[in-house]
């Protein structure tokens, strides 16, 4: 009978448990996806999302089964049990159905504007607000228009709520790009011209709030640079003077000559991505992107620190890469739905555990 020798055997199983440690773990590992119910409408990309109190909505968007038109149709996502479910809700008014548009939500309303309506890539400068259940309609509001009445379409814009007011900045009007930054006011039912984001003008960027700030990251523009691609990050601070409401945040991209931060920078920069935020992880309070395009369409993950302001690469999106996808966060829980890869367009929705290692069973 063969003895075995314990503290050797206590020795082994300690090298292979630290061998595995959270700490050691290769990117690909650090973070887990795991797939949800399916998305309740027709698959789509290009649509957008809001989030109210529990409930996530989702709307809008790109059929490519119906291409010259434009989805109106939204279904509220409600993250119970494991696996979720979503219910459909009422749709935006006829005849206003539209992909790459931008939404944000103020005070338990949804808010959804500009974007296309059709293949002609018309830009739309036309908003709606969604009151919610019990009452579940969607109203117009002040289209976005300049001082002097003068329309301000645009699509692939971003847009972000914080305390009583709605922000939209960036996009492309069918000339040019855009980074002038424009404040709803509800009660009012106005649009107030802010401070313009001192960067890059883009379109195809993402937005995502933290501290009652807003954050604008990734887009290309075709002026920027030979790809397009723009990797400057800013920060909306609405509470600062007018003058100092956007500071800059350190690249996305490895521009640093000096220090070593950035080395592993390689591929942050994209457009067309999303982003959610899962906040007191066991290593902090944190914003995610993922998907996207940068010449390929993408599935890196990249983790964002808001104390440090340095970026980790994380596990891979685990679906089929895509562009034109919704990112939220619901009961601190980061889901990404839909988008599109090539002509097919996907209904898929996963959520993504940031502290767990990859498991291909999930």
């Amino acid at each position: 009978m063969k003895r075995i020798n314990i503290a050797l055997f206590s020795l082994m199983l300690l090298v292979v448990l630290f061998s595995c440690s959270k700490t050691t773990l290769n990117y690909t590992q650090d973070g887990n996806w795991i797939l949800r119910s399916t998305f309740g409408g027709v698959p789509r990309s290009e649509a957008v999302s809001f989030v109210i109190d529990n409930f996530a909505y989702v709307g809008t968007g790109y059929d490519p089964n119906n291409p010259n038109t434009r989805l109106a149709s939204f279904y509220q996502f409600t993250p119970a049990g494991t696996q979720g479910n979503w219910k459909q809700v009422a749709a935006m008014p006829t005849g206003t159905g539209r992909s790459s548009a931008v939404a944000f939500a103020v005070n338990g309303k949804g808010y959804v504007g500009g974007g296309v309506a059709d293949n002609s890539l018309r830009p739309l400068n036309d908003y709606y607000v969604y009151l919610p259940a019990p009452i579940n309609v969607w109203g117009p509001i002040a289209s976005l228009k300049d001082e002097t009445g003068a329309p301000l379409p645009r699509y692939d814009a971003v847009a972000f709520g914080i305390g009583n007011f709605g922000y939209v900045t960036t996009g492309y009007d069918g000339s040019y790009w855009l980074n002038d930054t424009w404040q709803y006011d509800p009660i009012a039912d106005k649009w107030n011209q802010k401070v313009n984001l001192p960067g890059n003008k883009r379109s195809g960027a993402l937005s995502f709030v933290y501290n009652n700030k807003g954050y604008v990251v990734t887009g290309s523009n075709g002026e920027a640079s030979s790809t397009g691609a723009v990797f400057d990050f800013w920060v909306y601070d609405p509470s600062k003077p007018d003058t100092s409401t956007w500071t800059k945040l350190r690249d996305i991209a490895n521009t640093n000559t000096t220090d070593t931060y950035d080395d592993g920078y390689l591929n942050i920069v994209r457009n067309n991505a999303v982003a959610f935020t899962i906040l007191g992880t066991t290593s902090g309070d944190k914003a995610y992107i993922t998907a996207g395009k940068n010449g390929s369409l993408y599935s890196f993950t990249w983790e964002y620190d808001f104390a440090t302001d340095l970026w980790k690469q994380k596990t891979p999106y685990e679906g089929p890469a895509r562009e034109g996808a919704v990112g939220f966060t619901v009961e601190n829980r980061g889901f990404v739905a839909t988008g599109i890869s090539g002509t097919t367009a996907f209904d898929d929705l996963r959520e993504f555990h940031p502290n767990e290692v990859y498991n291909a069973n999930d």
